[in-house]
Protein backbone atom coordinates (compact mmCIF):
# COMPACT_ATOMS: atom_id res chain seq x y z
CA UNK A 1 0.00 0.00 0.00
CA UNK A 2 1.74 3.39 -0.94
CA UNK A 3 0.28 6.90 -0.36
CA UNK A 4 1.52 10.31 -0.61
CA UNK A 5 3.58 11.67 2.77
CA UNK A 6 0.84 12.64 5.47
CA UNK A 7 1.04 14.78 8.80
CA UNK A 8 -2.22 13.46 9.81
CA UNK A 9 -1.38 10.43 12.58
CA UNK A 10 -4.76 8.92 11.42
CA UNK A 11 -3.67 7.76 8.13
CA UNK A 12 -0.71 5.39 10.25
CA UNK A 13 -3.38 4.36 13.04
CA UNK A 14 -5.73 3.42 9.84
CA UNK A 15 -2.65 1.46 8.16
CA UNK A 16 -2.35 -0.78 11.00
CA UNK A 17 -6.01 -1.21 11.57
CA UNK A 18 -6.31 -2.34 7.88
CA UNK A 19 -3.25 -4.93 8.41
CA UNK A 20 -3.74 -5.53 12.02
CA UNK A 21 -5.22 -9.43 11.24
CA UNK A 22 -1.72 -9.70 9.47
CA UNK A 23 0.09 -8.34 12.21
CA UNK A 24 -1.50 -11.31 14.65
CA UNK A 25 -0.75 -14.03 12.50
CA UNK A 26 2.74 -12.53 12.14
CA UNK A 27 3.04 -12.65 15.93
CA UNK A 28 1.46 -16.66 16.22
CA UNK A 29 4.10 -17.57 13.86
CA UNK A 30 7.21 -16.05 15.91
CA UNK A 31 5.37 -17.85 19.04
CA UNK A 32 4.84 -21.28 17.47
CA UNK A 33 8.91 -21.68 16.94
CA UNK A 34 9.74 -22.61 20.80
CA UNK A 35 13.12 -20.87 22.07
CA UNK A 36 13.52 -22.24 25.46
CA UNK A 37 16.19 -20.51 27.41
CA UNK A 38 17.92 -22.72 28.45
CA UNK A 39 19.06 -24.72 26.38
CA UNK A 40 19.01 -22.02 24.02
CA UNK A 41 18.81 -23.67 20.22
CA UNK A 42 17.62 -20.35 18.80
CA UNK A 43 19.36 -19.89 15.80
CA UNK A 44 15.74 -21.70 13.75
CA UNK A 45 13.45 -18.89 15.42
CA UNK A 46 15.52 -16.27 14.00
CA UNK A 47 15.75 -18.65 10.70
CA UNK A 48 12.09 -17.90 10.70
CA UNK A 49 11.54 -14.87 11.18
CA UNK A 50 14.17 -13.89 8.62
CA UNK A 51 11.68 -15.94 6.54
CA UNK A 52 8.59 -13.77 7.72
CA UNK A 53 10.36 -10.62 7.11
CA UNK A 54 11.25 -11.26 3.68
CA UNK A 55 7.32 -11.41 2.78
CA UNK A 56 7.55 -7.60 4.02
CA UNK A 57 10.69 -6.77 0.95
CA UNK A 58 12.80 -6.59 4.33
CA UNK A 59 16.14 -8.35 3.94
CA UNK A 60 17.66 -9.53 7.56
CA UNK A 61 20.95 -9.83 7.96
CA UNK A 62 21.84 -12.94 9.94
CA UNK A 63 25.31 -12.70 12.57
CA UNK A 64 25.39 -15.79 14.13
CA UNK A 65 27.51 -15.67 16.91
CA UNK A 66 30.36 -18.60 17.17
CA UNK A 67 29.47 -21.44 18.10
CA UNK A 68 32.24 -21.71 20.21
CA UNK A 69 31.25 -18.87 21.68
CA UNK A 70 27.83 -19.63 22.17
CA UNK A 71 28.71 -22.99 24.19
CA UNK A 72 30.76 -21.66 26.46
CA UNK A 73 28.62 -19.13 27.29
CA UNK A 74 26.43 -22.08 27.70
CA UNK A 75 23.61 -21.66 25.22
CA UNK A 76 23.31 -24.08 22.12
CA UNK A 77 22.64 -21.53 19.11
CA UNK A 78 22.38 -17.41 18.53
CA UNK A 79 21.71 -15.87 15.53
CA UNK A 80 21.12 -12.28 15.73
CA UNK A 81 19.16 -10.35 12.90
CA UNK A 82 19.35 -6.11 11.90
CA UNK A 83 17.22 -5.06 9.27
CA UNK A 84 18.20 -1.67 8.45
CA UNK A 85 15.97 0.47 6.38
CA UNK A 86 18.06 4.04 5.42
CA UNK A 87 15.79 6.98 3.98
CA UNK A 88 16.89 10.04 2.38
CA UNK A 89 20.69 11.45 1.91
CA UNK A 90 23.30 9.53 4.05
CA UNK A 91 23.93 10.86 7.46
CA UNK A 92 20.82 12.93 7.79
CA UNK A 93 18.86 12.42 10.73
CA UNK A 94 19.26 9.98 13.63
CA UNK A 95 19.25 6.12 12.97
CA UNK A 96 16.72 4.56 15.41
CA UNK A 97 17.22 1.33 16.50
CA UNK A 98 14.27 -1.14 17.43
CA UNK A 99 15.65 -4.09 19.90
CA UNK A 100 13.60 -6.83 21.32
CA UNK A 101 14.04 -10.44 22.08
CA UNK A 102 13.09 -13.70 21.28
CA UNK A 103 14.26 -15.77 23.68
CA UNK A 104 12.23 -17.08 26.74
CA UNK A 105 12.32 -19.08 29.70
CA UNK A 106 10.94 -22.87 29.50
CA UNK A 107 6.68 -22.98 29.61
CA UNK A 108 7.35 -25.08 33.21
CA UNK A 109 4.08 -26.43 34.43
CA UNK A 110 0.50 -25.31 34.95
CA UNK A 111 -0.58 -23.85 31.31
CA UNK A 112 -4.20 -24.25 30.70
CA UNK A 113 -3.38 -23.53 26.96
CA UNK A 114 -0.72 -24.88 24.46
CA UNK A 115 2.63 -23.02 25.23
CA UNK A 116 3.24 -22.42 21.75
CA UNK A 117 -0.19 -23.00 20.07
CA UNK A 118 -0.34 -18.64 20.55
CA UNK A 119 -4.98 -19.90 20.85
CA UNK A 120 -6.71 -16.15 21.13
CA UNK A 121 -9.55 -16.29 24.01
CA UNK A 122 -11.64 -13.53 24.79
CA UNK A 123 -9.28 -11.13 22.78
CA UNK A 124 -6.10 -12.56 24.70
CA UNK A 125 -2.88 -14.63 22.74
CA UNK A 126 -1.73 -17.12 24.84
CA UNK A 127 2.02 -18.79 24.78
CA UNK A 128 4.92 -17.81 26.00
CA UNK A 129 6.64 -15.12 25.02
CA UNK A 130 3.54 -13.25 23.28
CA UNK A 131 3.71 -10.96 26.19
CA UNK A 132 8.01 -10.76 26.38
CA UNK A 133 9.25 -10.00 23.93
CA UNK A 134 8.22 -11.46 20.78
CA UNK A 135 4.90 -8.91 20.59
CA UNK A 136 7.56 -6.60 19.81
CA UNK A 137 8.99 -8.44 17.08
CA UNK A 138 5.48 -7.65 15.79
CA UNK A 139 4.50 -4.15 16.91
CA UNK A 140 8.11 -3.20 16.01
CA UNK A 141 8.21 -4.27 12.52
CA UNK A 142 4.14 -3.54 11.84
CA UNK A 143 4.84 0.37 13.01
CA UNK A 144 8.32 0.34 10.69
CA UNK A 145 5.96 -0.95 7.96
CA UNK A 146 3.15 1.55 8.65
CA UNK A 147 5.94 4.46 8.64
CA UNK A 148 7.13 3.14 5.56
CA UNK A 149 3.55 3.07 4.06
CA UNK A 150 2.04 6.50 4.84
CA UNK A 151 4.33 9.03 6.56
CA UNK A 152 7.34 7.92 3.78
CA UNK A 153 10.39 9.39 6.02
CA UNK A 154 12.94 11.71 4.06
CA UNK A 155 15.39 11.23 6.40
CA UNK A 156 17.31 9.10 9.24
CA UNK A 157 17.31 5.55 9.23
CA UNK A 158 15.46 2.46 11.65
CA UNK A 159 16.85 -0.58 12.14
CA UNK A 160 15.00 -3.95 13.80
CA UNK A 161 17.35 -5.52 16.08
CA UNK A 162 16.04 -9.18 16.84
CA UNK A 163 18.42 -10.79 19.70
CA UNK A 164 18.09 -13.79 21.14
CA UNK A 165 19.96 -14.20 24.76
CA UNK A 166 18.13 -11.40 26.94
CA UNK A 167 17.59 -14.32 29.44
CA UNK A 168 21.54 -14.94 29.64
CA UNK A 169 21.86 -11.09 30.19
CA UNK A 170 22.36 -9.96 26.53
CA UNK A 171 26.35 -10.12 26.09
CA UNK A 172 26.15 -12.53 22.91
CA UNK A 173 23.11 -9.99 21.67
CA UNK A 174 23.14 -6.60 21.40
CA UNK A 175 26.37 -6.74 23.47
CA UNK A 176 27.93 -8.64 20.75
CA UNK A 177 26.23 -6.59 17.89
CA UNK A 178 27.64 -3.03 19.82
CA UNK A 179 31.12 -4.74 20.10
CA UNK A 180 31.48 -6.47 16.81
CA UNK A 181 30.83 -2.42 14.97
CA UNK A 182 27.49 -4.13 13.50
CA UNK A 183 25.56 -1.22 14.79
CA UNK A 184 25.81 2.37 16.28
CA UNK A 185 22.41 4.16 16.37
CA UNK A 186 21.62 7.32 17.93
CA UNK A 187 18.51 6.17 19.65
CA UNK A 188 16.85 3.16 20.26
CA UNK A 189 13.81 1.62 21.98
CA UNK A 190 13.54 -1.43 23.26
CA UNK A 191 10.60 -4.26 23.88
CA UNK A 192 8.63 -3.18 26.58
CA UNK A 193 5.11 -3.22 28.11
CA UNK A 194 2.31 0.09 27.05
CA UNK A 195 1.52 1.57 29.96
CA UNK A 196 4.51 3.28 31.17
CA UNK A 197 8.19 4.65 29.52
CA UNK A 198 10.84 3.06 31.31
CA UNK A 199 13.95 5.10 31.49
CA UNK A 200 16.00 3.11 34.52
CA UNK A 201 16.08 -0.23 35.65
CA UNK A 202 18.45 -2.20 37.98
CA UNK A 203 21.71 -3.96 38.27
CA UNK A 204 22.08 -7.94 38.55
CA UNK A 205 24.90 -9.72 40.13
CA UNK A 206 23.92 -13.76 39.65
CA UNK A 207 26.72 -16.25 41.40
CA UNK A 208 27.07 -19.70 41.68
CA UNK A 209 28.37 -21.24 44.70
CA UNK A 210 29.91 -24.51 45.75
CA UNK A 211 29.78 -25.66 49.08
CA UNK A 212 32.20 -28.28 49.94
CA UNK A 213 32.34 -31.09 52.75
CA UNK A 214 33.02 -34.29 52.92
CA UNK A 215 31.10 -37.26 51.38
CA UNK A 216 30.04 -40.20 54.28
CA UNK A 217 27.48 -43.16 54.81
CA UNK A 218 24.27 -41.98 56.34
CA UNK A 219 24.97 -44.98 59.24
CA UNK A 220 27.98 -42.96 60.33
CA UNK A 221 27.44 -39.52 59.64
CA UNK A 222 30.25 -38.14 62.45
CA UNK A 223 32.77 -39.55 59.50
CA UNK A 224 31.68 -37.14 57.24
CA UNK A 225 31.08 -33.26 57.09
CA UNK A 226 27.42 -32.20 55.90
CA UNK A 227 27.68 -29.35 53.06
CA UNK A 228 23.73 -29.23 52.77
CA UNK A 229 23.87 -28.65 56.61
CA UNK A 230 27.07 -25.77 55.32
CA UNK A 231 24.70 -24.27 52.61
CA UNK A 232 21.56 -23.73 54.84
CA UNK A 233 23.70 -21.75 57.21
CA UNK A 234 25.49 -19.61 54.09
CA UNK A 235 22.00 -19.59 53.01
CA UNK A 236 20.39 -17.76 56.24
CA UNK A 237 22.94 -15.10 56.33
CA UNK A 238 22.24 -14.41 52.72
CA UNK A 239 18.34 -14.36 53.05
CA UNK A 240 19.31 -12.34 56.63
CA UNK A 241 20.71 -9.48 54.39
CA UNK A 242 17.03 -8.93 52.87
CA UNK A 243 15.84 -7.38 55.87
CA UNK A 244 19.27 -5.38 55.72
CA UNK A 245 18.05 -4.09 52.25
CA UNK A 246 14.55 -2.75 52.70
CA UNK A 247 16.47 -0.29 54.84
CA UNK A 248 18.10 1.06 50.97
CA UNK A 249 15.23 2.67 49.08
CA UNK A 250 16.21 3.97 45.56
CA UNK A 251 15.41 7.74 44.67
CA UNK A 252 14.23 6.26 40.89
CA UNK A 253 10.42 5.98 40.95
CA UNK A 254 8.93 2.73 40.44
CA UNK A 255 12.47 0.78 42.29
CA UNK A 256 11.96 -0.01 45.69
CA UNK A 257 15.01 -1.62 47.31
CA UNK A 258 17.77 -4.04 47.10
CA UNK A 259 16.63 -7.99 47.40
CA UNK A 260 18.08 -11.44 46.88
CA UNK A 261 17.15 -14.56 45.77
CA UNK A 262 18.07 -18.05 45.64
CA UNK A 263 16.99 -20.07 42.36
CA UNK A 264 18.57 -23.00 42.11
CA UNK A 265 20.06 -25.17 44.52
CA UNK A 266 21.30 -29.24 43.65
CA UNK A 267 23.74 -31.51 45.56
CA UNK A 268 24.43 -35.07 47.28
CA UNK A 269 23.90 -38.42 45.46
CA UNK A 270 21.54 -40.44 47.21
CA UNK A 271 19.12 -40.43 50.44
CA UNK A 272 21.96 -42.48 52.20
CA UNK A 273 24.91 -40.27 51.98
CA UNK A 274 25.89 -37.35 53.65
CA UNK A 275 26.21 -34.76 51.21
CA UNK A 276 30.07 -33.66 50.26
CA UNK A 277 28.90 -30.69 47.85
CA UNK A 278 26.03 -28.66 47.15
CA UNK A 279 26.23 -25.74 44.81
CA UNK A 280 23.31 -23.31 44.41
CA UNK A 281 22.55 -19.88 42.35
CA UNK A 282 21.29 -16.65 43.76
CA UNK A 283 20.28 -13.42 42.38
CA UNK A 284 21.49 -10.11 43.77
CA UNK A 285 19.27 -7.12 42.14
CA UNK A 286 21.31 -3.38 42.13
CA UNK A 287 19.46 -0.26 42.67
CA UNK A 288 20.40 2.21 40.65
CA UNK A 289 22.43 4.53 43.12
CA UNK A 290 24.50 1.04 44.28
CA UNK A 291 27.91 0.27 43.29
CA UNK A 292 28.35 -3.40 41.56
CA UNK A 293 31.98 -3.86 42.92
CA UNK A 294 30.58 -2.80 46.68
CA UNK A 295 28.14 -5.22 46.03
CA UNK A 296 29.74 -7.79 45.26
CA UNK A 297 32.41 -7.85 47.38
CA UNK A 298 29.68 -7.57 50.35
CA UNK A 299 27.94 -10.56 49.27
CA UNK A 300 31.13 -12.55 49.44
CA UNK A 301 31.97 -11.08 52.96
CA UNK A 302 28.59 -12.73 53.48
CA UNK A 303 29.09 -15.97 52.47
CA UNK A 304 32.94 -16.36 53.04
CA UNK A 305 32.14 -15.50 56.81
CA UNK A 306 29.17 -18.10 57.29
CA UNK A 307 31.30 -21.12 55.91
CA UNK A 308 34.29 -20.41 57.89
CA UNK A 309 31.33 -20.80 61.45
CA UNK A 310 31.31 -24.03 59.95
CA UNK A 311 34.29 -26.87 60.84
CA UNK A 312 35.39 -28.78 57.27
CA UNK A 313 33.60 -26.19 55.04
CA UNK A 314 34.73 -24.67 52.37
CA UNK A 315 33.20 -22.74 49.17
CA UNK A 316 34.10 -21.62 46.08
CA UNK A 317 32.19 -18.24 44.62
CA UNK A 318 31.84 -17.48 40.94
CA UNK A 319 30.11 -14.33 38.99
CA UNK A 320 27.79 -16.09 36.24
CA UNK A 321 26.60 -12.22 35.65
CA UNK A 322 27.69 -8.95 36.20
CA UNK A 323 24.53 -6.67 34.71
CA UNK A 324 24.87 -2.94 35.55
CA UNK A 325 21.92 -0.55 36.49
CA UNK A 326 20.41 1.66 33.92
CA UNK A 327 19.93 5.18 34.04
CA UNK A 328 18.89 7.85 32.01
CA UNK A 329 20.99 9.73 29.60
CA UNK A 330 19.59 13.23 28.77
CA UNK A 331 19.46 12.71 25.18
CA UNK A 332 16.10 10.41 25.57
CA UNK A 333 14.09 13.08 26.21
CA UNK A 334 12.78 12.99 22.33
CA UNK A 335 11.79 9.62 23.15
CA UNK A 336 10.32 9.95 26.36
CA UNK A 337 8.13 13.31 24.67
CA UNK A 338 6.67 11.39 21.94
CA UNK A 339 5.19 8.21 23.44
CA UNK A 340 3.88 9.89 26.43
CA UNK A 341 2.53 12.12 24.28
CA UNK A 342 1.33 9.26 21.36
CA UNK A 343 0.24 6.83 24.37
CA UNK A 344 -1.72 9.31 26.27
CA UNK A 345 -3.77 9.50 23.44
CA UNK A 346 -3.91 6.25 22.33
CA UNK A 347 -4.60 4.76 25.72
CA UNK A 348 -6.87 7.91 27.31
CA UNK A 349 -4.50 8.04 30.46
CA UNK A 350 -1.07 9.70 31.28
CA UNK A 351 1.83 7.02 30.77
CA UNK A 352 4.53 7.78 33.29
CA UNK A 353 8.28 7.55 32.83
CA UNK A 354 9.91 5.70 35.66
CA UNK A 355 12.29 2.92 36.30
CA UNK A 356 11.43 -1.14 36.95
CA UNK A 357 13.26 -3.65 39.02
CA UNK A 358 13.67 -5.56 36.44
CA UNK A 359 17.15 -5.40 34.33
CA UNK A 360 17.43 -5.98 30.44
CA UNK A 361 19.73 -5.36 27.25
CA UNK A 362 19.11 -1.42 27.21
CA UNK A 363 22.10 -1.04 29.67
CA UNK A 364 24.42 -2.45 27.11
CA UNK A 365 22.78 0.44 24.75
CA UNK A 366 23.24 2.68 27.01
CA UNK A 367 26.44 2.07 28.59
CA UNK A 368 28.00 3.11 24.77
CA UNK A 369 26.81 6.28 25.43
CA UNK A 370 23.02 5.36 22.85
CA UNK A 371 20.13 6.95 24.70
CA UNK A 372 17.57 4.79 25.17
CA UNK A 373 13.79 3.74 26.77
CA UNK A 374 11.67 0.57 27.41
CA UNK A 375 8.22 0.91 25.38
CA UNK A 376 6.22 -1.43 23.94
CA UNK A 377 3.15 -4.19 23.75
CA UNK A 378 1.73 -5.43 27.00
CA UNK A 379 0.18 -5.47 29.88
CA UNK A 380 0.83 -2.60 33.30
CA UNK A 381 2.74 -4.91 34.82
CA UNK A 382 5.08 -8.05 34.81
CA UNK A 383 2.63 -9.84 36.83
CA UNK A 384 -0.58 -9.42 34.66
CA UNK A 385 1.36 -10.83 31.93
CA UNK A 386 2.19 -13.84 33.54
CA UNK A 387 5.60 -13.24 32.44
CA UNK A 388 8.05 -16.85 33.07
CA UNK A 389 4.50 -18.19 34.34
CA UNK A 390 1.97 -20.44 33.06
CA UNK A 391 -0.43 -19.10 30.80
CA UNK A 392 1.47 -16.08 29.31
CA UNK A 393 -0.90 -13.61 27.53
CA UNK A 394 -1.21 -10.67 25.94
CA UNK A 395 -4.17 -8.16 25.42
CA UNK A 396 -4.28 -7.86 21.49
CA UNK A 397 -5.83 -4.64 21.73
CA UNK A 398 -2.48 -3.50 23.58
CA UNK A 399 -0.45 -4.55 20.59
CA UNK A 400 -2.63 -2.85 18.28
CA UNK A 401 -2.10 0.33 20.04
CA UNK A 402 1.32 -0.26 21.18
CA UNK A 403 2.33 -0.73 17.05
CA UNK A 404 0.41 2.89 16.58
CA UNK A 405 2.36 4.83 19.69
CA UNK A 406 5.58 3.40 18.04
CA UNK A 407 5.03 4.31 14.00
CA UNK A 408 4.08 7.55 15.35
CA UNK A 409 7.09 8.11 17.14
CA UNK A 410 9.18 7.01 14.37
CA UNK A 411 7.38 9.81 12.59
CA UNK A 412 8.11 13.08 14.94
CA UNK A 413 11.55 11.98 15.22
CA UNK A 414 12.14 11.40 11.43
CA UNK A 415 10.68 14.39 10.65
Amino acid sequence: MTTTPTTDYAALDAWIDQHFDEEVQFLQALVRVPTDTPPGNNAPHAERTAELLRDFGYEAEKHAVPAADVQAYGMESITNLIVRRKYGSEGKGPTIALNAHGDVVPPGEGWTHDPYGAEIVDGKMYGRATAVSKSDFASFTFALRALEAVAQPAQGAVELHFTYDEEFGGELGPGWLLQKGLTKPDLMIAAGFSYEVVTAHNGCLQMEVTVHGKMAHAAVPHTGVDALQGAVHILNALYAQNQEYLKVTSNVAGIKHPYLNVGRIEGGTNTNVVPGKVSFKLDRRMIPEENPVEVEAAIRRVIETAAGERAGISVEIRRLLLANAMTPLAGNKPLVDAIQKHAQELLGEPVPALGTPLYTDVRLYVERGIPGVIYGAGPRTVLESHAKRADERLDLEDLRRATKVIARTLKDLLA
